[in-house]
Formats: structure tokens, sequence, C-alpha cells
């Protein structure tokens, strides 16, 4: 298995790069595992050692997180760059990067290619619900800024082929995210999208779903729009992390709060578990012809090596081949 990891790309570059990929390296064999290392060879050389298991690629250029994609991806010193370049002579397995989204959407769909007969990717990722151990997949969560109802359509079939192969469930059952739950409810693209969506046999199509319901654990894919997506998935984010620092605000308020906490610290700890976007690590781009992880671009240490992980069982699971083969029959 190869991967090509951007160690410079994000908010904390290095400092959370490092650390992930040595707590990686120490639970993974050499032996199954070959990384290219993208980043300042002066300081990764002191980190790691260069062998034929692990590859150190020097820059130390990055794309600015405000880069035109376009503009972007044709400077081919920076990080990204190099690692897509290494992703295609090495016929890499997998690519994580914490940069610019939009540079990383742009290289991939134009170099790494879409797998035949997807005209648009999507980012996929998992998300928690109340129900311990239960997430659902969600897509598009802006690798667009819009859609049209036949990408919704595409987005909805690669969704339930990702959560049969994630999560071992057979019929997997696809909300379409709205304003409200009946058929005639949204704006043109959801009632369009909606038609489209009753008439695909290949799909659990189980209606439309509203936002505040959508951690319930009903639905196992939700579909929707780049745009809309990208807000859904701040606001679920934000909204966790609120709730954490109301929680902890609250149990500090005088002496009878803080014993009250003591009492209640494992069932505060496992809501905070559930709810941590770190443990997720990031979203992959799914319906391009490989496994490219986008991590969120404030990964720390537990966020980037979350994302590691996930390129890890991706390509161990086959995910991209088992999209294709599904689409392939499908047709």
């Amino acid at each position: 298995m190869k991967i090509v990891i951007d160690m410079l790309g994000g908010d904390n570059g290095l400092k959370a790069s490092i650390p992930a990929v040595k707590n990686f390296l120490k639970k993974n064999l050499s032996d199954e595992v070959e990384l290219f290392l993208i980043g300042d060879e002066n300081i990764l050389s002191k980190e790691f050692t260069s062998n034929n298991s692990l590859h150190i690629i020097h820059t130390t250029k990055v794309v600015p997180m405000d880069a035109d994609p376009l503009t972007a991806i044709h400077d081919n010193e920076t990080s990204l760059m190099i690692g897509i370049k290494t992703y295609l002579e090495n016929s890499c397995d997998a690519i994580i990067s914490a940069g610019s989204t939009g540079a990383l959407l742009t290289a991939a769909t134009l170099k790494i290619k879409r797998i035949k007969g997807i005209s648009r990717p999507a980012l996929i990722s998992s998300l928690p619900t109340i129900i311990n151990g239960k997430k659902f997949v969600c897509l598009d969560l802006g690798a667009n800024a819009s859609n049209t109802k036949e990408e919704l359509n595409c987005f909805a079939t690669m969704g339930s082929i990702y959560y049969k192969a994630m999560y071992k469930e057979e019929n997997p059952r696809v909300y379409l995210l709205n304003i409200g739950t009946e058929e005639e409810k949204g704006n043109t693209l959801t009632k369009e999208t909606f038609a489209l969506l009753k008439e695909n046999t290949h799909i659990n199509f189980k209606g439309n779903i509203e936002s505040r319901d959508v951690m319930n654990g009903d639905a196992d894919v939700i579909v929707t729009d780049g745009f809309t997506g990208n807000m859904f998935l701040k606001t679920i984010e934000g909204t966790a992390k609120s709730m954490s620092n109301l929680i902890k605000k609250a149990f500090k308020r005088n002496l009878l709060s803080k014993i009250g906490y003591l009492f209640s610290k494992k069932g505060i700890n496992e809501m905070r578990e559930t709810m941590d976007y770190k443990n997720v690590g990031g979203a992959m781009l799914v319906g391009v012809n490989g496994v490219v992880i986008k991590a969120h671009g404030s990964s720390d240490e537990i966020a980037f090596l979350s994302a590691i992980n996930c390129a890890y069982s991706f390509v161990k699971d086959e995910i991209v081949n088992k999209i294709k083969e599904e689409l392939a029959s499908e047709n």
C-alpha cells in the first residue's frame, strides 16, 4: 500500500503531521505500507529515516489556503502538486492533504481523473448520531459550489455504495436534505432531485429529511449540494464545540456543580468523544479514481492521524474498486 502525505498543508503543518505519521507507523508494519512524505527535508530527515518503506521528498513551498485552484495547480513546486506528481509516478493508492480544499479537489479531478461515468466528484465523510457507534455519511460536503439534479442523483448512488462498503449495510437508507419532509417542499433543485431519487432503483430512498433530524440515527446516507453540505457540516462542528464550552462553563459555576461533574464525567466524556470531529479526520473525494483525503485545515495531531487511518482503511477495503464495480454493474 502506497500513501502520499502532504506534510505542509493546513494551519498546523509539520506540528500536526510529524507526530501523526509517527503514531501511524507505530501501529502499522513497514512491510505493509510505503509512505511518501512531502515537506522540508531538513526537518523531516531528523524525525524519520528514509528507507524502502519511507521516502522524503523535499519542498518548503505550500499552496496558500486562499489560492485560486486553477492557478495553484500550475505551481509544480508546492507540497500539494509534488504530492500529486509522486502519486501518479509511483502508482500510489492514496493521497492526504490538510491544505487548500479547492486546489486539492481541482488537482485530483484533473490529474488523478474521475471514475468512468462520474461527472462530478463529491466530498463524503462519516458523521455521528445520538446512537452510540452509529454514523451516517453525507455528501457533497463542499467539493462543488452548485450541483445539478443529475449530479445529486449520482451522489446518492455513490453514497449508498460507500456506506455499504464502510459499514457492511446491504440496504442503506438514503435521504435528501431539505427544509421539510413533504415531497413538494424545497426549491427547484430539491424537487427535481426528489423525483429522480424516487426512480433510482439502485438506492433505498426514504424521502426528505430536515437537518434537525439527521443525527437521530434513522438516516444512513444524506444527499445534498456542496454549498448546503459545507454549511451543514460546519454548523454541526460549531454546535458541538459550543455545547462543549457551555457544559464546561456550567460545571465550573460553583463547588456543587464541580462535584456534580465528577458524577457525570463519564457520560460527558462519551458525548464529547462522539461529537469530536477529530475522530473522523477528513473527507474522501468520492468519484475520483483513487483515495483522496481532504483533512481538516485546522487538523492537530489527532485529526491528522485520523485522516491517515481513513486513507489506510479505504485502501485496505478497496473502496474505489467497489464503487467502480457497482457503478459498472448498474450500467
